[in-house]
């Protein structure tokens, strides 16, 4: 059966449960919970319940762990070729069905269509990627006579073979597009999977799931499981046969699950204050539209989205000005299912408080609103405003916490210098950005910043997938994400040495 007709017989449609009780993934068959409890996944557009999900037990996820486990020696076993063409004909399932998956997760995390859209075909594109890129991870010879001393009686063959069963954990605001190459990262190195998404974008992630078993994923290769981290959140991360683990979220959360893992291998994407530098030569108007961009999509829930601007003294009014306007034209605030939306809600009422209390410090230390502030009319508190505050100081919150909302602190530099101490001071270090026509400027400046990645003209951004990205300081652990980088992550060298006679 070629693609096409895999892909006609198999809609997503039929997966949407009528009640909208969703199960957990195991064994390559979808199971309802033993113990009974479903969790309600809510939408933060209209607080109606998107579908419930279960509430798994600790035995149902170690029963997880073992099918995951024995799945393993057969798959990692089976040709790239054979892994490979599976993450294909899963990808061309998730094309086909891209109107139901970006309509749930829009209705689910709130998102606009148009991202929801963006993040399906990105994902799409991401799977092929892998899928091909895995056919490219090659073994090495060695020869002992190139060493001092040696001569040459001796041949080692380093292979990259696989770790085991993996543990794949995604952030709320990417549940398809970070998931994926936590998935298929694994899957094309010879790894099975116990994905564990988070409660909102777990239906988004349970429909890609999906996609996948349409594809023909071999049983307990890869599996889906929910429940309430504080039941089997321990569990998940130091069962017997975790041989590592991929999360993006929280750097308290993965502080938490590193003192829990022992030598457990752990990958983790975490937050950022990333600090945008627009100098006094830099082309404003690229610089406003750029910013704007990277601070305020998905209501400034990204973790690589720009949190600080530092701007020259010399064009800081003019900036301002442009900046405000340009924000208040271009982002309108409402239901992001509606064509007209430019931003939506934020997750929930937590981020509504950080917000609030950011805000409340920095207007209280003498910070200026040039745009927004609380919104006070919506009825549902978790539509904010696009709110751009001016004189901010180093001494004021906002300045140092990552809001995960849409609000933006503007700060005054006079010297390349000192922007660039403004911008290492932070406790992250995922990305920075710089706005300059200076070549030298740039790479001076690049050199100097104490994060991951360096945008030079331009918003920052974790694409395009094959790029790496990493954080340093409290912004990421362990090795280096994106597709090569990662499915090497998911490898380990074995060595094979010959002795000749």
């Amino acid at each position: 059966m070629d693609n096409t007709q895999i892909i006609k017989n198999n809609s997503l449609k039929s997966f949407i449960p009528e009640n909208g009780l969703y199960k957990y993934f195991s064994g390559g068959d979808w199971l309802q919970s033993v113990t009974g409890e479903t969790i309600p996944v809510q939408s933060p557009i209209d607080n109606s319940i998107v579908g419930r999900i279960q509430s798994i037990s600790v035995s149902e996820l170690r029963d997880t762990f073992e099918n995951a486990f024995f799945a393993f020696s057969k798959w990692s076993s089976k040709t790239m070729d054979e892994r490979s063409n599976i993450l294909v004909r899963t990808a061309d399932i998730m094309s086909e069905n891209i109107d139901i998956l970006s309509h749930v997760l829009s209705y689910e995390i709130g998102k606009t269509v148009a991202d929801s859209n963006d993040e399906v075909e990105r994902t799409v594109s991401l799977i092929k990627y892998y899928a091909e890129e895995g056919r490219r991870i090659h073994n090495e010879s060695l020869y002992s006579e190139s060493f001092p001393g040696y001569n040459n009686k001796k041949i080692a063959i380093t292979k990259r073979v696989p770790l085991g069963v993996v543990v794949a954990i995604p952030p709320f605001n990417y549940p398809i597009n970070e998931g994926a190459p936590k998935i298929v990262g694994a899957l094309i190195a010879g790894n099975t999977v116990v994905f564990k998404p988070s409660t909102q974008g777990a239906i988004s992630a349970l429909l890609m799931v999906e996609c996948f078993r349409l594809a023909g994923i071999p049983e307990g290769v890869l599996n889906a499981v929910t429940g309430k981290s504080d039941v089997i959140g321990d569990e998940l991360v130091t069962n017997r046969r975790c041989s590592a683990i991929n999360f993006t979220g929280g750097t308290n959360t993965a502080n938490s699950i590193k003192s829990k893992i022992g030598l457990i291998p752990l990958i983790a994407g975490l937050g950022g204050k990333d600090a945008s530098i627009v100098c006094n030569d830099a082309d404003i108007d690229l610089a406003v539209s750029e910013i704007a961009k990277g601070a305020f999509s998905y209501a400034g829930q990204r973790c690589t989205g720009i949190k600080r601007v530092l701007v020259q003294s010399d064009i800081k009014d003019q900036f301002e000005e442009k900046f405000v306007k340009y924000v208040s034209e271009h982002f309108v605030l409402g239901d992001p299912r509606e064509k007209e939306t430019t931003m939506g809600p934020v997750i929930n009422i937590r981020t509504v408080e950080l917000f609030d209390e950011l805000y409340d410090d920095a207007v209280k230390l003498g910070a200026k609103v040039l745009l927004g502030g609380k919104n006070l009319e919506n009825e549902n508190r978790l539509f904010l405003n696009a709110t751009i505050l001016t004189n901010v100081s180093l001494d004021m919150k906002l300045a140092k916490e990552e809001p995960f909302a849409p609000i933006l602190p503007i700060i005054q530099f006079t010297t390349i210098e000192e922007a660039v101490d403004i911008a290492n001071s932070s406790e992250y270090g995922l990305q920075s950005s710089i706005f300059t026509k200076d070549i030298n400027t740039a790479f001076t400046v690049s050199e100097a910043l104490d994060v991951g990645t360096v945008q030079i003209n331009g918003k920052d951004s974790r694409g395009p997938d094959h790029f790496p990205f990493i954080g340093v300081k409290a912004s990421g652990i362990g090795q280096v994400q994106g597709a090569k980088y990662l499915i090497e992550s998911m490898t380990r060298i074995k060595t094979i040495v010959i002795n000749k006679k």
